[in-house]
């Protein structure tokens, strides 16, 4: 599937899978997301800024800790086996990925996307840790509801502020089973509505241009839980992080968006009970 050091994927025409959607195919292709000065170091995320001092001033350092913090959040509910092997799913510029390989000791981590732009700048960003680690890191095109192993791979698969982009969550949950051993785990954190409430789509496209233009979809986190559930998964938790994410976010916006610019509305959506930030874990039976 890849070349080898230098990560290359021998699969990467579009033919093989899923068509990107056009909001996604802008967003992380010609759009460049990593560029915009909101997502600092590379990362593209949110951030976890629990013991971060929000009344002091927030600079690139600060910025780039929530964004790592946030991955942290994620393994450390996972728990993931040292020796083992992790796949993280929508694994952008493998910022992500160099955490996980560098703290948690993982005989090996593939990140996995479906845009051939993120791969390519995967590969460039992460060069170096490439050439140093050979046959620990690669990065390999697939998709969510695709991914390109025969069977089980993996002990940990990990999902960071990408499943607001999946088309379909069922099928990502039969996915992440498909792929993990007996006994695995998988993590995903991201942003979802509360409740089933069929308002809840339209209320997030009057505020958020994200959600009215497509690059974000509006599911309940109850949407994931049932999927996880229907794949076979079991001990599934969900716990809600937003107090730990929206206020420092909405503060990070805050040096380049002025009150009621439409970014600043993720705040507010989640002091309106609308929208939440969650981590959700499960396991695969023994």
């Amino acid at each position: 599937m890849t070349d080898g050091t230098d990560g290359t994927d021998k699969a990467d025409d579009d033919g093989a899978w899923p068509a990107i959607r056009p909001a996604v195919r802008e967003a992380y292709g010609a759009g460049d997301l990593s560029r915009e000065p909101i997502f600092a170091g590379g990362f593209i995320n949110f951030g976890y800024w629990h013991g971060i001092d929000l009344g002091g001033s927030l600079g690139e350092a600060e910025r780039v800790r929530s964004q790592e913090d946030l991955y942290r959040r994620v393994l450390d509910a996972l728990a993931p086996p040292a020796g083992g092997s992790i796949l993280e799913v929508g694994c952008g510029l493998g910022m992500g990925c160099a955490v996980a390989l560098r703290e948690y000791g993982p005989a090996a981590i593939t990140g996995m996307d479906i845009h051939p732009d993120q791969l390519r700048r995967a590969r460039e960003a992460q060069k170096d840790l490439l050439r140093a680690e050979p046959g620990r890191l690669r990065f390999v095109r697939g998709a969510a509801e695709r991914m390109p192993w025969d069977g089980p791979e993996f002990d940990t698969v990990i999902s960071v502020e990408a499943a607001q982009h999946f088309p379909d969550l069922d099928a990502f949950a039969a996915e992440a089973a498909r792929v993990l051993r007996p006994g695995g785990r998988v993590g995903v954190t991201s942003f979802f509505t509360v409740d089933e409430a069929p308002v809840r789509p339209g209320q997030l496209a009057g505020l958020l241009e994200t959600f009215a233009g497509g690059l974000d979809i509006a599911r309940p986190v109850g949407g994931l839980v049932a999927a996880l559930t229907g794949a076979g998964f079991d001990d599934v938790r969900v716990e809600s992080i937003g107090d730990r994410v929206w206020p420092g976010w909405d503060l990070w916006l805050a040096r380049w968006w002025p009150p009621g610019s439409w970014p600043r509305n993720f705040r507010h959506a989640w002091e309106r009970g609308i929208l939440d930030y969650y981590v959700v874990t499960a396991a695969r039976p023994e």
